[in-house]
């Protein structure tokens, strides 16, 4: 069983490294931060006691998976890994470097992964030498609750690397989904709406924050409204993401990011972490209740849920991945309650289009455009 590396002891990096070790794997969690580090192997330790707590874990094999994890602040530990994965901050400048180090360090045959969530894999590979070893591994954060891993095969990235990622990730428990190397990949780019729509809809002054919840989760079945969910990502990363994704797609109109968002982020208004976001968490605050109107609430959820199967057309139409990838992302990724893709299909693919062009023929916007996949679809329909 191969050695695999982790480089950056966060929140993401440390869940990757638990996830390798319940897996077997010897694990090397390397940060040039060491007090990063400290506090990696307290939290690691303390998660760990829970489920010996919880009796998901016996005490010997709490003992097993801790002595499988080596804490360092040395890259050259890496050099006995078949596989690194790294998890650090998102700047391009900065993964280049760190790219051409491992090179230099690990064997020809160690895989050299990012875990990046939005960053060209291309590019991130295109300092390499042996090229043909890059991929990007993106786990979702908890790394060891939530199933979902998208693997990402770059132009350089040999069929090789591909399978023998695959079948690692699988062997950990996870649910692996291949998709394209675009921005965003499959859950990013197709949850743009989820956010984007429901910030538009407030902006609009159609509904409030709670009310607009209030919609998506009693009316759409999804486990947090848009504005619950940013507060808990935090609205610095939500919207660094977003912006990401709308840089990359060339100013596409249809991942334009909104000033709300940008301002809360500029006031500190973050989300739980910072104890206020789009709510105030402050104790003994209570949240603002919603307006528990179903006409209204129905128009939220049906404005929102056909930008987001618009998007997962999109991603189908443009083979980013295949319609089970693509649905099998988005419930697992994002706990969404049902494939976008199938979920087109039980509320009627004329349907959808039909509510996408009323809303483009009111706002003449390209955020609204059908996808001509999905118009031809419903086209096909008309003709059988």
């Amino acid at each position: 069983m191969i050695a695999i590396g982790v480089l950056g002891a966060g929140t993401m990096g440390s869940g990757i490294a638990q996830v390798a070790a319940q897996a077997g794997h010897i694990v090397y969690l390397v940060d040039v931060n060491e007090s990063a580090i400290e506090k990696a192997k307290a939290n690691l330790e303390s998660i760990l006691s829970r489920l010996v707590e919880k009796n998901k874990l016996s005490s010997e094999e709490y003992l097993q998976i801790t002595n499988r994890i080596k804490y360092s602040s040395d890259i050259l530990s890496f050099q006995t890994c078949g596989l690194v994965i790294e998890a650090i901050i998102e700047k391009i400048d900065v993964k280049h470097k760190v790219f051409e180090q491992l090179e230099g360090i690990v064997s020809k045959d160690c895989m050299l992964a990012s875990n990046t969530s939005s960053l060209s894999i291309a590019s991130i590979g295109s300092v390499l030498e042996k090229s043909d070893r890059i991929i990007g591994i993106h786990f979702f954060n908890p790394a060891p609750l939530m199933p979902l891993v998208e693997i990402i095969p770059a132009v350089q990235t040999s069929n090789e690397t591909l399978e023998t990622a695959k079948k690692l990730i699988t062997s950990w428990k996870k649910t692996a989904c291949i998709c394209k190397d675009t921005p965003g990949f499959i859950v990013n780019r197709v949850a743009r709406p989820f956010y984007g729509e429901a910030l538009r809809i407030y902006e609009e002054g159609i509904a409030d924050f709670a009310t607009i919840d209030w919609a998506m989760t009693k009316i759409g079945g999804f486990r947090m409204g848009p504005f619950t969910l940013m507060d808990y990502i935090g609205n610095d990363v939500n919207y660094a993401v977003t912006e990401s994704v709308f840089a990359a797609f060339y100013y596409d109109p249809r991942f334009k990011p909104s000033f709300t968002q940008k301002r809360h982020a500029e006031a500190g208004f973050l989300g739980r972490k910072s104890g206020r976001g789009y709510y105030n968490y402050t104790d003994g605050v209570e949240f603002p209740k919603a307006i528990e109107n179903f006409e209204l609430g129905q128009q939220i959820f049906d404005r929102i849920i056909v930008m987001l199967i618009n998007e997962a057309y999109d991603a189908l139409f443009l083979n980013v991945a295949s319609k089970e990838d693509i649905d099998l992302a988005m419930t697992n990724g994002v706990n969404y309650p049902k494939g976008l893709l199938n979920w087109a299909d039980e509320l009627g693919l004329e349907w959808v289009l039909s509510k996408l062009e009323n809303l483009f023929n009111e706002y003449g916007e390209d955020r609204y455009r059908p996808n001509p996949l999905l118009k031809r679809k419903v086209k096909e329909m008309k003709l059988a």
